[in-house]
């Protein structure tokens, strides 16, 4: 689910144009703060706060806004490479909003809550995330509508989510080596790379003073981020050490990692179908949707999103190359552009 190797107010109730305008400085961080965040399960997020970034300018007829919510451990930071002329979104054509998902450590999370703190925060699901991102399309940017919502990994989670949750919200929705619900061998992985960061006796039941590595949950993700084949040929056994001194030093870190099982654990519950069948979330869609894959991804299983993409009868992107999890970067010479003529309708 993490797609690069290694380490993610209440406003006036009248929007105004203006201060959109105003803050259109690409890509600086900015923090909407939405007050109560109310959860599925009935829980609170006190003082709850979205991060997200823009790029580009929205249009007249406010039509060309797209949604980008972070990956696994990422923050809306690691989206700045993805959003150019020649990346995955246009942002001379697009208005691109950049967001921090639950648990990033930016957005409200365990980590920096002042009154929830560590594991004092409520438990919260892929569907919060995309509520969240809804409030601040609508409360703090004054949305109402959006051409597209694309995320890579766990970004392309919450894209599944947003289709089923908000389906006339969206024109268009680029899932993106995400899933509609992890399979059985995603939920081993998930659940064993939990289990690591619990066993780590530096954890201390989620109350730890410093920083902890667990890197064990690290190694796991690094073992399942791409193939093995693809690891031998891009790890030398002369630098292999090396590397492995720096994984096991570094660990999870600097994610916190109360904030890692946090969203984990958003994962490993995530079922867009909501206790019914796959076929009635599908019915639910009205985007048009492109949904990408990796073919050899052992990160995130390809088939449940492959599956759901024929209930919808939906546009696919297979990426075939060896990189796993990684080929949206393996094969950015592919994806890029066949993800911006989708964006603009071809």
């Amino acid at each position: 689910m993490k797609p690069t190797a290694g380490p993610t107010l209440r406003l006036m109730a009248i929007f105004v144009v203006a201060p959109l305008a105003a803050a259109a400085q690409p890509g600086r961080q900015q923090i909407a703060d939405l007050g109560i965040c109310t959860l599925v399960s009935g829980r609170k997020i006190e003082n709850c706060r979205i991060g997200y970034r823009t790029w580009g300018t929205l249009n007249a007829a406010r039509s060309n806004a797209v949604l980008f919510p972070t990956w696994f451990s990422g923050v809306s930071a690691n989206l700045a490479d993805a959003i150019k002329p020649d990346g995955l979104v246009d942002p001379t054509k697009y208005f691109v909003i950049a967001v921090d998902a639950l648990g990033d450590g930016v957005s409200s999370s365990p980590s920096n809550s002042a009154t929830q703190h560590g594991p004092d925060f409520p438990a919260f699901t892929i569907e919060d995330m995309v509520n969240a991102e809804h409030r601040l399309a609508t409360e703090t940017l004054g949305l109402n509508h959006l051409h597209a919502v694309m995320g890579i990994s766990m970004g392309g989670i919450q894209t599944f989510e947003w289709m089923v949750d908000y389906p006339d919200f969206m024109d268009e929705a680029i899932p993106i080596v995400g899933s509609p619900r992890p399979s059985s061998r995603d939920l081993l992985l998930y659940r064993t790379d939990e289990d690591a960061v619990k066993d780590d006796p530096a954890w201390q039941e989620g109350r730890y003073r410093q920083p902890i590595a667990a890197p064990v949950a690290e190694l796991i993700w690094q073992m399942n981020l791409t193939t093995p084949a693809n690891y031998a040929r891009t790890q030398s056994r002369a630098g292999f050490d090396a590397e492995y001194t720096r994984l096991t030093t570094s660990g999870i870190r600097p994610f916190d990692a109360n904030d890692w099982l946090a969203q984990l654990d958003a994962v490993i519950h995530h079922d867009i179908s909501h206790g019914g069948t796959m076929e009635e979330a599908a019915r639910r869609v009205k985007a048009r949707v492109l949904v990408v894959n990796a073919a050899q991804d052992e990160m995130v299983n390809p088939k449940p999103a492959l599956d759901f993409a024929a209930l919808l009868g939906a546009q696919t992107l297979v990426l075939e190359s060896d990189c796993g999890h990684l080929s949206v970067g393996c094969e950015a010479s592919k994806l890029d552009p066949a993800v911006r003529a989708f964006l603009d309708g071809r």
